[in-house]
């Protein structure tokens, strides 16, 4: 038996759950990291889920939901996290290397997915902070290319270095084995900050209201119910004021049961 082995036999079994294995750790900065772990065979998910993971924390587990970042199709399932040094969780799942045991829940489930939105012909996939996670699922599944004509990604944070997996969109996903060629004609990425220089700075809405938000994209600068399908994802005063701006516009939150022009996760709403 391999060290792995051991680490993997140290957590207690539950029925709900299946251990599994730390494979890569990447620290952004003092307040955000990512990580990968392995997949089971037996997980299915749709691209945008989320799903429990957790750690033994005095012996039971202790358990938070975490959007799925990886694409659906992927080998791996990998997340983004803050860091909060005093959080039941995050304190102690921010010190966790390649080949730590974590829990990992057996039922993916969530609003942030495509079935829950009517056709349309731009998708805009707007977060703020760890909200970026179920957009980099998406951004990589084939069947949004498949739907939408475009696709516009826009990630809100504070500050530059906040700005994780910046490379790889700014790139548009260029190498990606399914959707690089795709995502090169189809794929928008825009970054915005809001405490420090950057080319675009400002919150969201504030983009949305001045048009900026559509400068990378053709048709109207500005949402349009008949043609546009919108994702939200970051903090609670994020997700309630760009929604009631979309309704404000005749936009219908959409869910599993009734697709419709946007969706957030509720999930994760006050």
């Amino acid at each position: 038996m391999n060290n792995s082995d051991l680490q993997l036999s140290s957590l207690p079994e539950i029925a709900s759950l299946s251990v599994q294995r730390v494979l890569s750790v990447r620290h952004w900065n003092e307040h955000l990291f990512s990580f990968t772990i392995t997949r089971p065979a037996s997980l299915r998910f749709r691209s945008g889920e989320f799903v429990m993971i957790g750690l033994a924390v005095e012996g039971r587990p202790l358990l938070r939901a975490y959007s799925i970042a990886s694409p659906a199709w992927a080998e791996e399932l990998e997340f983004l996290s803050i860091k909060v040094p005093d959080g039941p969780l995050t304190s102690q799942l921010q010190a966790i290397a390649p080949g730590d045991p974590i829990y990992l829940g057996k039922k993916p489930t969530g609003t942030l997915v495509l079935d829950t939105l009517l056709p349309g012909r731009r998708l805009f996939l707007l977060g703020t902070g760890t909200g970026l996670a179920p957009f980099l699922s998406l951004a990589r599944d084939p069947e949004v290319y498949d739907r939408f004509g475009q696709i516009l990604l826009t990630h809100g944070v504070r500050r530059v270095s906040d700005l994780a997996f910046r490379d790889m969109l700014e790139g548009a996903l260029a190498g990606d084995p399914l959707v690089g060629d795709q995502a090169l004609l189809q794929f928008r990425y825009q970054p915005t900050v809001t405490r420090e220089e950057f080319p675009t700075r400002g919150r969201i809405g504030d983009l949305a209201r001045d048009g900026r938000l559509f400068a990378k994209l053709a048709g109207p600068a500005q949402f349009c119910s008949e043609t546009d399908r919108v994702m939200l994802c970051g903090s609670m005063a994020f997700n309630r004021d760009m929604a009631n701006m979309l309704r404000e516009q005749g936009f219908a939150e959409g869910s599993n049961a009734q697709p419709g022009h946007f969706a957030i996760e509720r999930a994760f709403v006050d």
